[in-house]
């Protein structure tokens, strides 16, 4: 046998459900690479070009999607995103799990990529937050966001809530550690799969 192919691990859900969370501690404890997705909104406080988003003008975007650089993209509360392919095919060929946090529309084209290795490589995992009280706590815990954009995005989120039967699982958020402990155990289950390992 040879060695496993990476997986793309795909991460949804509504701001405030800790998806980014998970993701960000899955890298740092060198688990899986964090694919940095493209934006056009303005960064928040204390966000890092080029670590937390890349950062880009809605020209520039616009500029690398008409290139085909992006592997998927959407547009979330008005602002453009998307994940570059350089971020992720590379990586899976050469066995390293790449983990991807973004929203619904991008996880369904995902799921459509006519991509023969992305289509072995993708799981997608849709992170439920407990009650809707404690989601509008998490979104208004920030301190970073206004009354109107609050409403927004916990209309967004409800919404969005609404997808989680199109993922193959779907992770109930409890407390971070039990949260983290449940992802890594889906990792470890699908990097058992037969179907990811390389021909001889």
């Amino acid at each position: 046998m040879s060695a496993r192919t990476g997986m793309l691990l795909v991460v949804s859900g509504p701001s405030g459900s800790g998806k980014t969370t998970l993701c960000r501690r899955l890298a740092d404890a060198g688990e899986a690479r964090y694919s940095i997705s493209c934006t056009t909104r303005a960064p928040r406080p204390g966000e890092v070009n080029d670590r937390d988003y890349h950062f880009l003008t809605r020209g520039e975007f616009v500029g690398r999607l008409e290139a085909g650089e992006f592997l998927e993209h959407a547009v979330v509360h008005g602002h453009l995103y998307g994940s570059l392919k350089t971020e992720v095919l590379s990586h899976l060929a050469a066995g390293i799990d790449v983990v991807m946090d973004i929203d619904v529309q991008g996880a369904e084209q995902i799921r459509s990529c006519a991509d023969p290795d992305i289509r072995r490589a993708a799981v997608d995992l849709f992170v439920m937050p407990p009650d809707n009280e404690e989601l509008y706590a998490r979104l208004s815990g920030r301190g970073t966001d206004s009354a109107e954009t609050i409403a927004l995005r916990m209309s967004n989120a409800l919404e969005e809530m609404t997808h989680w039967g199109r993922y193959t699982y779907l992770l109930l958020s409890a407390t971070r550690e039990d949260d983290y402990a449940k992802l890594t155990a889906l990792v470890t289950a699908e990097r058992l799969r037969v179907s990811r390992i390389s021909p001889a």
